[in-house]
Formats: structure tokens, sequence, C-alpha cells
């Protein structure tokens, strides 16, 4: 008999119940907001508790300490007597890890004060506990001002029989006044002139004292509560009290897309989470744990509505373990790993983590279990690559047969592509996580367990041939055997010797170890393997090397070989080559003239990344100075506005232009003075002149790449200025008539008809309009 999944899924999906088809999407993908919230509708309608018991619980399974999911499942507890101690269960469960919303402790006031109606001491003790426990839980929060009210009114409300329990209810009211109005709470300035009140109804002489000590923390607070307010606009509605018989929209996060939205997001929250750590309220070190007791809910709240981006886990876990919690800053990083099975940042962390503490198996499980989750979407994908193929090739047979559109057969070649590119990629990466296994077994138990997992990683189809290299490397500077990291690169030249990145680094790990019998010999092997494009990193390399440590001869046939293989690189290249070391070229700086190309790029460059600076920084308008190109400045001055060559060319020819380009400009003769002196002038006033350009403009502007990376043609502004001004449309109601002569350089416009701006009518036209 088959299993139930497999005939769930076999059936047409008309036969499916409404419920029967959200599980199924649910099981398929248990991240399926859309599904939980159409689900959670459905059983609701039914109330059948047994269903929204089991729906919430598979829900909160996967969304834990999501506070609507949990307001809404305590909400269908408290419509009857009979079940208040389920109520009160889930109360416990949700608060015991202190929840971070609001809300939620204002359900549970709510809820306290409603099976205590009585006036009596106990009632009232057990509400004052309550309010208490939600104080020092989210009594920092911006949003709890109304639980602080309430929880002052309540002590407000209390009868005393005697003068000393008046004096005791006061004092009690003080030191809740004075801790609120120390809080950047949303309705601060209303406590403040509460208290105020409260005190000059007391005694007039002792709350002028009381108000002048608190008032800069007063100040303090308001003030840090209006950037508060600026920091979290963007990031979390405000968590406004419920209405009576309201129901709270459910809100589940997203799995992320890394879309520039959900990227931008992140930064806003990573930004308040700094701005919240800097200690923005000034509290002293001895009220420390006060501070951190605002920061622990402040992550509490970001990690519930940004559980599926693993950066902020990891900064909530870097900042636990920096005031001393490293049991707690564990814990919390093993939560983060639950939500994000597949972040390779949490469960590296969690890794060294388990290494500090010595606990070696418990690393050697999370790297095991994060192998078979990498292990997943690598089978799904080369699974789909097989039906691509095939469907490709049956494409390509109806196109013969039935003459297809090849549109279709192009777009699967397309998707093929991307998804062996993804694939090719998973591969890396699964084989980054067996080098870092590799890795943290060679630390903790020596060289032979790396051995071993090297042999397990190599038996691995889907492990890349990064894992060869890292293999022999780590052989050869832990043993110093470079006969036994040779002969893992041959093992893995035997499976990976189409992979020209693999050959380039097994021939650079023989140049550095002194092997030239062995360089040499799988130079030689293995370039007639490739294209030439494809090999020409091998050869530069192997040139390099000759170059360097060859004799003359060696270096000239070298380079010799690589001429006839290479025809379009300038011979000045090569030779250039041979005498070049670190980086250092005198012949193109020095003789061709590269480094001032360099300095005027760098210049370009400059400027471009300030103006882009500006213009992302500043939501106003940006000024600017208009400034020419430092590269177009020197090709004017140098070339007198003369045309380069018109073709923009690849990078190659544009090396090429490097070192041969310059012999065919032309270099015409200076300008006459006049000419120089009227040039400078107006370049001065340029500088003078400065713009105010609208923000998107200046966002346009700083997008632009330098204006050093451009290399075509350069023309002179000024002749082209003049041309459009003295250019005369023809006119279609009178003879042509030649053209005015060129005004005179002072830029004078009298003499010249007035342009025509109207649109071209055609030769028969008999009408002429003017703009």
């Amino acid at each position: 008999m088959e299993p139930e999944s497999v005939t769930i899924g076999s059936e047409p999906e008309p036969q499916l119940t409404e419920s029967e088809r959200l599980h199924l999407r649910i099981r398929q993908n248990a991240h399926d907001t859309e599904a939980w919230q159409q689900l959670i509708a459905e059983v609701e309608e039914s109330s059948n508790l047994e269903n929204i018991r089991a729906t919430y619980d598979a829900l909160l399974k996967e969304y834990p300490n999501t506070p609507s999911a949990q307001i809404r499942y305590i909400s269908h507890f408290l419509n009857n007597q009979r079940t208040f101690s389920e109520a009160e269960g889930l109360f416990k469960r949700f608060l015991k890890v202190t929840s971070p919303s609001v809300n939620m402790y204002r359900y549970y006031l709510t809820y306290i004060r409603r099976i205590n109606t009585g006036t009596d001491a106990q009632s009232r003790e057990t509400i004052r506990k309550s309010y208490e426990f939600a104080i020092n839980s989210i009594g920092s929060d911006k949003d709890s001002g109304d639980i602080w009210s309430d929880y002052i009114a309540f002590l407000n409300s209390g009868e005393n029989s005697t003068t000393w329990e008046e004096q005791q209810k006061m004092d009690m009211v003080r030191k809740a006044y004075q801790r609120a109005v120390q809080t950047p709470l949303d309705n601060i300035e209303k406590l403040w002139s509460d208290y105020e009140a409260f005190e000059v109804k007391l005694n007039r002489i002792t709350a002028k004292k009381f108000m002048s000590e608190l008032s800069p923390a007063y100040m303090q607070a308001r003030s840090v509560g209006r950037d508060l307010t600026k920091h979290v606009a963007g990031l979390y509605p405000a968590e406004v009290p419920l209405t009576t018989n309201s129901k709270l929209e459910l809100s589940l996060p997203t799995v992320p897309s890394f879309s520039i939205s959900e990227r931008q997001l992140v930064g806003k929250w990573k930004a308040y989470l700094k701005w919240e750590e800097s200690n923005p309220l000034v509290i002293e070190e001895k009220d420390k744990k006060d501070l951190h007791s605002r920061i622990q809910l402040v992550y509490r709240k970001a990690l519930v509505r940004m559980r599926f981006y693993p950066e902020i886990w990891f900064m909530a876990y870097n900042w636990m373990n920096s005031i001393g919690k490293h049991d707690e800053a564990l814990t919390l990083l093993k939560s983060g790993l639950e939500a994000n099975p597949s972040s390779f940042l949490l469960n590296f962390a969690y890794s060294e983590a388990l290494e500090n503490k010595k606990d070696y198996v418990q690393v050697h499980t999370t790297y095991t279990d994060f192998l078979q989750v990498q292990k997943a979407p690598l089978e799904q994908l080369q699974e789909r690559i097989e039906q691509e193929k095939e469907k490709g090739k049956h494409q390509a047979d109806e196109i013969d047969e039935i003459s297809t559109d090849p549109d279709v057969l192009n777009s699967s070649e397309s998707l093929l592509s991307v998804l062996n590119s993804d694939f090719e990629d998973r591969k890396k990466e699964y084989a980054l996580t067996y080098i870092m296994y590799m890795r943290f077994a060679r630390r903790a138990e020596g060289v032979k367990a790396s051995r071993t997992l090297f042999g397990k990683a190599r038996r691995d189809k889907y492990a890349s041939w990064e894992v060869y290299e890292a293999g022999a490397l780590m052989e050869y500077h832990t043993t110093q055997d470079k006969e036994v990291a040779t002969r893992i690169f041959e093992a893995g030249m035997a499976q990976h010797a189409d992979e020209k990145e693999f050959v380039l680094r097994y021939l650079t790990f023989l140049i550095s170890v002194n092997d030239e019998n062995n360089a040499r010999a799988l130079f030689e092997r293995v370039i007639p393997t490739f294209t030439a494009e494809e090999s020409r990193p091998i050869w530069e390399r192997w040139a390099r090397y000759e170059h360097q440590y060859g004799d003359l001869e060696a270096s000239q046939k070298i380079d010799k070989r690589m001429a006839e293989l290479y025809p379009n690189d300038p011979p000045i290249k090569r030779f250039a080559q041979r005498h070049i070391y670190l980086g250092l070229d005198a012949i193109a700086s020095r003789d061709i003239g590269a480094r001032v190309r360099k300095e005027s790029s760098s210049r370009g460059d400059t400027l471009s990344s300030i103006t882009s600076s500006n213009d992302r920084s500043s939501s106003s308008n940006s000024l600017l100075k208009r400034q020419s190109s430092p590269e177009h400045e020197k090709r004017r001055g140098e070339h007198g506005g003369q045309k380069r060559q018109r073709n923009l060319s690849p990078s190659r020819e544009r090396e090429r232009e490097r070192w041969d380009g310059s012999s065919r400009r032309r270099s015409p003769g200076p300008p006459p003075e006049k000419e120089r002196s009227f040039r400078r002038q107006e370049k001065e006033r340029d500088e003078e002149k400065t713009v105010v350009l609208p923000q998107a403009l200046s966002w346009f502007i700083g997008q632009l790449p330098a204006p050093s990376n451009f290399d075509g043609p350069v023309f002179r502004t000024e002749d082209l200025m003049n041309l459009f001004k003295n250019a005369v449309i023809p006119s279609t109601t009178r003879p042509r008539s030649p053209p005015a002569p060129p005004p005179p350089r002072t830029g004078s416009l009298r003499g010249r008809p007035p342009p025509d701006y109207s649109p071209y009518q055609g030769p028969n036209a008999n009408t002429r309009r003017r703009y």
C-alpha cells in the first residue's frame, strides 16, 4: 500500500477539501504564510477547540513567540470560565520566555483584573504583583505608557485606614512615577505633568526639589523618545491597545528574498539595534542591569519580526556574549539555527562556540546535520536539471518534426543554464562546509581526523574540487610533506582536470614548493586540453615564473609561444611583462604614460564617490560644483580636442591601447595664446558656479560611473555648443538662405535669425509656427 502523502499527491486537486489542500501546501512549504492564515481562519470559523488547539500549536512550532498568534490562541479559551485554566496555562507558557509584545501583557492584565474583581487585600496584591511583573518585563517599551498610567491609577485607588498605609501608598506612587518619567514612553509628557501635580498636591516645597532632581533625566528620556520614534517608524507599527471584541490581525514573518526593500529593512533594524546598544539614555554603570533588560527586550522584538534573517540573530548573539551571558548566547544561537537551519553564518558560529566549550561531539553533530541540510536541495536541483535536459531534447525533436517555435527551446536552454549555475554554486558551498569541518577536526583532534573527513568528502559526488586543494594544502602545512600534497592534487586531477581554476591552483602549488619538473610537466600536459582563452591564466602564470626565475632564452621562448597563441596582444606588452616585479611596471608608468592616466582615474573615482556619498546621505537637494572630468581636462589640454578612434573597444583592445595607442594619436600644435586665455577664464567661471540639483537627479548622477571610465571619443564642448547655437533650420515658407556667418567668440547673438522650434512639416507645408 502506498504512503498517504503519495496517495494524496496523486489525487486530482478538485477532490481535496479546502482543509486538506491547505495542509498539503503547508507540508510542502512550512513557511507558506498565506496557507497558514487561511487555515487559521477556517478552523476558527469551525469553533472546534480541538482543531483550534492542534492548528495553533503547529503554527507556533514554526513561528514561536509570534504575539498575534499567541493572543488569538488564548482568546478562544477566555469565552468560558470552564476553559480559564487552559488560558492560564497558555499565559504561563508564553510569558515564561518574556514575550516582547505589549499587547500580550495588556491581555494578561485584563484577564487578571477580570478574575480578581474583589476589593480585599489579597485581590489587590495579586493585581499589583501582575502590574509589577508586566512593567519589569516590557515597561521600557515606548508603547507601554498606558500600562504605567493604569498601574499608577490602580495604586492611587487603594483605600487606606491608617496614616502609615497612606504614606506607603504615596511612596509607591512616587516610585512608579519616577521610574516612568525616566523612560522614553509615548505619553511621557503627560506622565510628567501628572507627577508634578501629584507632588505639588502633597507639598509644594518638596515638589520643587523632586522635580528639579528628575528634570535632567526626564529631558533626556523625552529627547531619546523622539529619536526612538523615528527609528522604529519604518520597522513595525505601534502596539495600540486592543478594543473590546476586536480580533488581532495575524502577522507572520516571511522568508527573505533579499530584495532591495528587504535589505533596506535589515539595514534599518541593524542601525536601530546599534543605537540601542550605544546607551542613548546614558544609564550609569550601577544601573547597567536596566540597560541590559531594555536591549534584551529590543532584540526579542527584532527576532520575532526578523526571524528568518541570520544576521539579526548573530547580532543578538554577539551582544549577549559581550555582556558575559555566554550560556544564554549559545541558547540564542541554537534557537536561531532552528529557525534558519541552512544558515552558514549561524552554523559556523554555533560550531565555533561549541568548540570553545570543548563540546566536540556536538560540533560533529552540527556539521553532519548541516551537510544533510545542504544535500537535499542539491539532489532536487540535479533531478530537475535531468528533467529539463530530457524536456529540451524532446522539444528539439519537435522542432525538427513539426516546426515548434524555437523561442520555446531557447527559454528551456536559458532555464537550464540558470539551474546549472545554481547547482555549481551550491556544490562549492557544500565543499566549503566540508573544508570548515576538516579544519575543526585538525584543530581539535589532529591531522588523522581531518584525513578521515577528506576521504569522506572526496567520495561525495557533490563536493567540488576545492576540497582537494584544501586537503592538499592542509596536509602540506601540517606535515610539511609535499609528496602527499602532490598525490592529493593528482587525485583531484583525475576528476577535475577540466576545471581550469583547479589546474591553476595545482600549478601555483608546484611552483611555490619549487618543484619545477612537475610544474613544467603539468603545464605542458594541460595546455592542449583548454581553448586559448580558457588557458590564458595558466599561460600567464607559467610565463611569470619563467620571467622571474628562468633564463632569457626560456623567457623569450614562452613569449614567442604566447604571441602565436594570442596574436592581438601588442608586442610591447609581452616585453614589458618580462620587466615587472610586484606590480612595479616602470615601462607603462614612465614610457607610455599609464601613471598619468591612473592618477586622473583616481581623481575621477574620488569625485564620483564623493558625489555618490553625498547623494545617498542627504534627503535634501545636494549642492554640487560643476566640475569637468580630470581625464577630460588632461586630454583637452594635451591634444587640443582632437578626436580619438570612434569605436569602443573591449577589454583586450583597451589593454592594447595602453601599450601602442599613443603612437596612433596626432599631436596638433598648441592653441593661440588668446584662445588659451579665453578657455582659462571660462573654466574659472564654470568652477565658481554652483547649481542645486533635484534629489532624483543627484541620485542619478551618483549612480553614474566615474568619468575616467569613459573610453570613447573626446570632443571640444565649445565647438559643439557653437555648432548648435549657429545651426539654421531651413524654412519651408521661403527659399533657403545661406547660413549666417558664425558670431564672434564673445558669444554675441546679434545678427542671427530666431530659432524655429516647430515640428518639421515636410516640403509642401505652407505654414510656420514659432514657439
